[in-house]
């Protein structure tokens, strides 16, 4: 029996156990995190790698989906990377990203695949979006220039999933997680995003035994992060019972410095030198952090705390090494 004054249970309007999910992307942190938590609810999780479909080719994602007949999508699948990859390769991070998100999504309505799931980033809000950043701050203000391609082609697929409501009925919706990491994660000092990219770098100087570490910028933005399984489990969550036009953001709602990131990233590998900041580097939007009350208010909360996630990762990324020797 449910406790006195117990929200209730949202009605369910997709059954996950016994249904056929297509995640797109499921190589990389996202979608293999979801694939994971899905086959756990007993769904049949449908992959397929670049070799036998790129997703940037729209002939080759509408063959496989007409081949498939999933129940349901998961786009998980994007170019994804830090700061300077954002900011050097433009063209790539908007096309591909437009391409991936378009081809998915109109080859699913296609194949008459009723229930799809999109997944964006924070960075589709306004560098100066009021904090914490509502959905509602959507389109409302210029953009953090330094990661705008990225952001436009995931507002595109937003809007897409919209379109794709009203004219075709269909039952597409999307989440936008604040900052991921996890098992999985695309481990670079310069091309990752900011926790895989400090992990590595503080791993190699810890066992190099060197005197200091250089971040970008000045350390004092401040970030929300949010482990992937976490991510994951509030998947099969909106999956299950969420059904609106309107996106709904995913996030921890709480937040840290990358001066404060990086110090317990310094803890976790070991590496006791010095940490110095080059403030000619850019820092980012100087506050992001996600208000996670919509999704709250449905019932949903993350649970894995910030120092558990991060030890597992990196214990993740020193197996990861072993294996490749």
């Amino acid at each position: 029996m449910a406790e006195a004054g117990a929200k209730p249970p949202a009605p369910e309007v997709f059954r996950l156990r016994g249904a056929r999910v297509y995640v797109a992307g499921h190589r990389g942190m996202v979608g293999s995190a979801c694939a994971r938590r899905l086959e756990a609810e007993g769904c049949e999780v449908l992959t397929a790698d670049r070799a036998r479909v790129d997703l940037r080719r729209q002939a080759e994602v509408e063959a496989f989906m007409r081949d498939t007949r999933p129940d349901a999508v998961v786009v998980a699948a994007a170019r994804v990377g830090g700061i300077l990859a954002n900011d050097t390769l433009p063209a790539e991070f908007l096309y591909d990203n437009l391409m991936i998100e378009a081809n998915l999504i109109e080859a699913a309505h296609r194949a008459d695949v009723g229930r799809l799931l999109f997944l964006g980033s924070s960075c589709i809000y306004p560098r100066e979006a009021p904090q914490p950043i509502p959905e509602s701050a959507l389109l409302t203000g210029p953009l953090e220039p330094t990661n705008q391609w990225y952001a436009v082609a995931k507002i595109a697929g937003i809007k897409l999933c919209q379109a794709y409501r009203r004219q075709y009925g269909r039952d597409y919706v999307s989440a936008m997680p604040c900052n991921l990491y996890g098992p999985g994660d695309y481990f670079h000092p310069e091309r990752s995003h900011v926790i895989p990219a400090l992990l590595q770098r503080f791993h190699l100087a810890a066992q190099a035994g060197v005197a200091s570490v250089t971040c970008w910028g000045s350390g004092q933005p401040r970030r929300e992060f949010m482990h992937v399984d976490d991510l994951a489990e509030a998947c099969a969550f909106l999956l299950r019972g969420f059904s609106a036009e309107e996106h709904v953001n995913i996030g921890t709602g709480s937040d840290i410095t990358i001066a404060e990131l990086a110090t317990e990233v310094a803890r976790v590998t070991g590496f006791a030198g010095r940490i110095e900041w080059d403030t000619s580097k850019p820092d980012g939007t100087m506050l992001k952090r996600m208000d996670v009350s919509r999704l709250a208010e449905m019932g949903w909360q993350s649970r894995i705390g910030f120092a558990e996630g991060l030890a597992g990762t990196y214990r993740w990324f020193l197996d990861q090494a072993t294996l490749r020797r």
